[in-house]
């Protein structure tokens, strides 16, 4: 017996379809750039009497106290493991040795093994537990490197910075082989979400780089949301705290003042956190803030929580 009324209402309906599409996920991307101290110059468990000051201010100390492991203990398991998040990841070409891609753990240094970290392990901790969605963070920094020549922008004059042209060949070349080195992320819908800036040593020591610094900075912003066509990208510059030199703090906190910037933009104070060489496994390189943990843990804190309320905003 044929069904009047089903037969009449698939009339009135039309015939079944299968085209609706489902928009693909989106992957949070966050472009982290500078010189050495975003290489990540941490000591994670290196604590040889000569060499490491007996393991003052590494990682497994510092976490030892019960105070840093209030804030910080999230990246120790309870057998003594380090924590490996599952829904952050890193790109990183270090300047010597092999890529590192993976999941946001200890290790995306520039140095071999998992002895190090930087300020990515904190900047990916904060953006994680903001999204919803997955994290991707592509490092690209280089040791030695001055705003002023290195990462001149073309917005400056003059002759580009070549480590300018290889950040964004860097981001460029990560985000064309997410499926290749992110299985688990393929066919995902990149966004570049923020750019996050931590350099400045170099510039004390290159002529004309103090003077120009604030004016290069904001050209570098500029130039790079032209290049990745995203023209009010959010960013964070930290303030270059283990120098002493207020003529650069001023300068970074400048820009990102500026009335173009508008409120897409957030200074990070970081000179609170520099710890005495006497607490810190290298105790010569105040270059790189002593390669003391609680001090990157801190700067990447700091600059993880201002990239959150540009996000909110």
């Amino acid at each position: 017996m044929i069904n009047i009324p089903l037969l009449l209402a698939a009339f009135l309906l039309g015939p079944a379809t299968t085209t609706d599409t489902v928009e693909p996920r989106t992957l949070k991307v966050f472009l982290l750039a500078g010189q050495s101290n975003m290489e990540g110059q941490a000591v994670v468990d290196l604590d040889h009497p000569d060499h490491y000051n007996g393991g003052r201010g590494i990682l497994t100390t510092v976490l030892d106290d019960p105070r840093s492991a209030a804030d910080f203990g999230h990246w120790r398991d309870a057998d003594g493991s380090w924590v490996t998040r599952d829904d952050v990841f890193v790109h990183y070409q270090p300047e010597r040795g092999p890529l590192k891609t993976g999941p946001l753990s200890i290790g995306y240094a520039g140095y071999e093994g998992r002895h190090h970290f930087g300020p990515e392990l904190e900047i990916g901790w904060q953006l994680g537990e903001h999204f919803d969605e997955p994290v991707l963070l592509i490092k690209t920094c280089w040791g030695g490197k001055s705003l002023m020549n290195d990462f001149r922008p073309p917005r400056s004059g003059g002759q580009v910075g070549p480590f300018y042209l290889k950040m964004i060949e860097s981001y460029r070349a990560a985000i064309e082989s997410l499926d290749e080195h992110f299985p688990g992320l393929a066919g995902m819908k990149p966004e570049l979400a923020g750019f996050i800036w931590f350099q400045g040593w170099n510039d004390m020591f290159t002529d004309g780089g103090l003077e120009a610094y604030e004016e290069n900075l904001a050209n570098l912003i500029l130039d790079l949301r032209e290049a990745l066509d995203v023209p009010e990208l959010p960013f964070v510059v930290g303030q270059t705290g283990n120098a002493d030199n207020p003529k650069l703090w001023a300068a970074q906190k400048a820009v990102p003042l500026r009335r173009e910037f508008r409120n897409e933009a957030r200074y990070v104070p970081t000179r609170a956190h520099l710890r005495k060489p006497e607490d810190s496994p290298n105790q010569g390189h105040g270059h790189h803030w002593f390669g003391n943990a609680e001090s990157y843990l801190l700067i990447g804190e700091g600059m993880g929580r201002a990239m959150v309320t540009l996000q909110e905003k």
